[in-house]
């Protein structure tokens, strides 16, 4: 996954060229541009962006030129209409606009001859332009933190953008201020969308035991679904369970996260009868996720999705290699945030968080103080060790006020080696001795911090370039039994993130289940009362 998510490098425009050029013929009168924006109140969130425009363009008009409408007039209509169609979104319909706009195609001198009307088509596609920009680059007004999203959104640059518009429309989507990410997704949405619009996928029925080399009146549909999805690229309609389709049934599968069997399990059958419609909108709820990610990262970083239940590595911007991982469980969710991995700490300790101390520790403490020495924790006051049998364990019902923490070794929750990137969520990266949740489709069972299952592989990786700690070395590190930590020159980037819908770096769209219910509470966001997602 996530080959290229943040590799696209914006272009930046040459600010030098608002020094004295002429754009336009016709100069608009600034007192008008002001007038107009005090008559709609919608527009008052832009009134600075518009003015601003027309001010480094010395009041010069934007979509007009010797009376006459530019070409970037015919490409921002059918870049408003591509967006209404495939997104569903009326409330950027302009059918003021869009008669007046037919009217000078039929007369060319129709904005001539009517110097109001082309007024109010001016600043009326300026302003429709930057409401288009804040709902297609920077997404919904509502703080992502209140959706559980606590990587930072950067302010984009519209009026940048629309000087690429106008000046420029063929080269405006490479100007656009969004990831890679965004863009396979958005080609995804087009696909489904013609999908849809011919009758959607067609409903497979589930066959128990059916095999390769198999027949079934059945495989027809399941040929068919697999060839709407490209998983399937030849074209055969008969009823034989086909090597193709063994190999179609793989991909499909693992694009959804299942076990790739190649057979045609319940659980497959399940995820190809998702209807078309409900994939839309899982495909455009990550879109809008997409849109809150920065269009470039940083050369090297690491990235976790929390619903794939995988860690990606990326080196000078290029995707290299996964691992499995443990998120959180729903009632201790994984937070979606960024940081930077700035510590290695090789057989470390585990402080254990007073929130397990309060809900899981106490009862058994106060049955027993011995639960710390049969779990080699230790417990600490004032950074010096203390008695667990002094303790009166019973008068304390929402914390203790000392440190309880376990010691290196095997059995120590953090593993051989944890990664730690200062956060306010108390959440890294480490190993774990329970190895057996690495085998599960669905990995969701830590209290929060994401387990890795490669976690030396990792620890080789982030000091590939420090000769004094060569793999051995690391192997050495990580089974003494004493904590020594390492700080990491340069820090690492993390990224945790959340994304149910995403191309990978083989281009291959992905579904993964909404474990979270994050979705759920983006789409009454994005999309209103209408529900459609279970």
């Amino acid at each position: 996954m996530y080959k290229r998510i943040f590799a696209r490098e914006s272009i930046v425009q040459d600010s030098s060229i608002y020094s004295n050029l002429d754009y336009s013929d016709l100069i608009l009168d600034s007192a008008s541009i002001v007038h107009y924006i005090a008559k709609d109140t919608a527009l008052e969130v832009f009134s600075e962006d518009i003015l601003a425009f027309y001010s480094r363009r010395n009041f010069q008009s934007a979509w007009f030129t010797n009376n006459s409408m530019s070409n970037s007039t015919d490409a921002f209509f059918s870049t408003l209409n591509d967006y209404q169609i495939n997104f569903e979104d009326p409330s950027l319909a302009r059918p003021a606009l869009i008669s007046l706009w037919n009217q000078a195609k039929a007369d060319s001198n129709f904005f001539a001859k009517n110097s109001e009307e082309r007024l109010r088509f001016e600043l009326g596609l300026t302003s429709t332009f930057f409401q288009y920009a804040q709902k297609a680059y920077f997404g919904t007004n509502k703080n992502p933190k209140d959706l559980e999203w606590f990587i930072p959104r950067k302010k984009k640059d519209y009026q940048h953008l629309l000087d690429t518009l106008v000046q420029s429309p063929t080269s405006y989507q490479i100007n656009e201020p969004v990831n890679d990410y965004y863009r396979h997704l958005k080609s995804a949405l087009i696909t489904y969308r013609a999908i849809e619009k011919q009758g959607g996928f067609p409903v497979v029925q589930y066959v128990k035991g059916l095999r390769k080399g198999d027949s079934s009146e059945h495989i027809p549909l399941l040929k068919l679904y697999l060839a709407n999805t490209k998983d399937i690229l030849e074209n055969d309609s008969s009823m034989l369970f086909t090597d193709s389709l063994y190999s179609a049934l793989k991909s499909f599968q693992s694009r959804m996260g299942l076990r790739a069997t190649g057979i045609p399990d319940s659980l497959t059958i399940r995820e190809m009868n998702v209807p078309v419609r409900q994939r839309i909108r899982q495909i455009m709820l990550n879109m809008e996720r997409l849109r809150w990610i920065p269009e470039q990262a940083p050369d090297n970083y690491f990235l976790v999705n929390i619903p794939e239940y995988r860690l990606h590595v990326f080196e000078n911007k290029q995707y290299q290699w996964s691992m499995n991982v443990v998120v959180g469980k729903t009632a201790t969710a994984t937070s979606i945030f960024s940081g930077n991995l700035s510590v290695v700490g090789f057989c470390p300790y585990w402080n254990v968080p007073q929130s397990i101390i309060k809900n899981e520790m106490l009862p058994k403490l106060k049955a027993n103080p011995g639960y710390i020495y049969k779990n080699n924790l230790e417990v600490l006051k004032n950074g010096k060790l203390i008695n667990p049998y002094s303790v009166s364990w019973g008068k304390y019902k929402t914390g203790v006020p000392f440190v309880i923490r376990q010691k290196p070794g095997p059995s120590n929750a953090l593993g051989l080696v944890a990664f730690y990137f200062p956060n306010s969520y108390d959440i890294y990266l480490h190993d774990t001795p329970a190895k057996s949740f690495f085998g599960e489709t669905n990995r969701a069972f830590s209290h929060g911090c994401i387990r890795l299952s490669e976690p030396e592989k990792l620890a080789q990786y982030v000091f590939r370039n420090d000769s004094t700690l060569s793999a051995d070395s690391i192997h050495v590190l990580m089974n003494q039994h004493k904590e020594k930590k390492v700080r990491v020159k340069p820090s690492i980037p993390v990224f945790i993130g959340y994304f149910t819908a995403w191309v990978d770096h083989t281009g291959k769209l992905n579904f993964r289940h909404d474990i979270y219910g994050l979705d759920t509470k983006l789409e009454r966001e994005v999309f209103g009362t209408e529900k459609l997602m279970q």
